[in-house]
């Protein structure tokens, strides 16, 4: 069986900045612009498009989620690797090959979690947790946005998202210092207030999934370097780290 490449963070050459690119990436990120759908972006329901660009070559990521309940899929060599983050528990499965994981996050990564925000689409709070401060200001399409930027020993992000109560992300590049490699994440297509049913948040009862906790899973990655069918995409959900903090 084909299992999918251990890469968690695909690595890539970033784009050049130009005020129409950023708009047109404003209007193809922003299905929610204007005063008039305020309500609508503090809506306990999120979709959108994550699209990365790497050496490794292109992804395209779906999220949805629900209050703190999230369900991710990214498609890898013809598989769809699909994620489902819910309660006490993180599932990881390839959909095409009916096999995935189980696994029991770690109490501290739940609390982490509050059921009135947003899990994807986080990297406001997540680098200004770390440090990163606003470099500038920009008006596109009569919508402010922010760019945020950090640097520290491990490289260089930055971060352009909308100064308004949702902080939504649009652009996020990351410059990694160890292996001298750049990634480029832009969000597209966000939508809110979205009546999506809680089975949306359940795995396939058609997939063989293997159970663990998330200590064994943390073992047998390290000694083996991948653990099942398809990798664990987004380890915060799973464990809390010091880069999270």
């Amino acid at each position: 069986m084909q299992r999918f490449r251990n890469s968690t963070r695909p690595r890539g050459v970033q784009r050049p900045r130009n005020p129409g690119y950023l708009a047109a990436l404003l209007l193809a990120g922003l299905a929610l612009a204007g005063p008039a759908r305020a309500e609508a972006e503090r809506s306990n329901t999120w979709y959108a498009q994550a699209l990365t660009r790497g050496e490794a070559g292109l992804s395209l990521t779906h999220f949805w989620s629900k209050g703190p309940w999230l369900r991710a899929e990214t498609v890898v060599a013809g598989h769809k690797a699909v994620t489902i983050v819910r309660g006490k528990t993180y599932y990881a499965y390839d959909e095409l090959a009916a096999q995935g994981l189980a696994i029991r996050r770690e109490p501290a990564a739940i609390e982490r979690q509050p059921a009135d925000r947003r899990p994807f689409g986080d990297e406001y709070r997540i680098l200004t947790e770390q440090g990163a401060e606003k470099i500038r200001g920009e008006d596109i399409l009569d919508r402010p946005v922010g760019v945020y930027r950090i640097t520290d020993e491990s490289g260089k992000r930055e971060l352009w998202v909308t100064e308004d109560e949702a902080r939504i992300p649009l652009r996020l590049e990351i410059f990694d210092r160890s292996r001298g490699m750049h990634s480029t994440t832009e969000y597209i297509n966000w939508q809110s207030d979205l009546h999506i049913p809680d089975a949306f948040f359940e795995p396939d009862p058609r997939m063989e999934l293997e159970k663990m906790d998330f200590e064994e899973y943390l073992k047998r990655s390290a000694a083996d370097g991948s653990v099942g069918p398809v990798p664990v995409l987004f380890l915060r959900f799973l464990y809390t780290r010091k880069d999270d903090e």
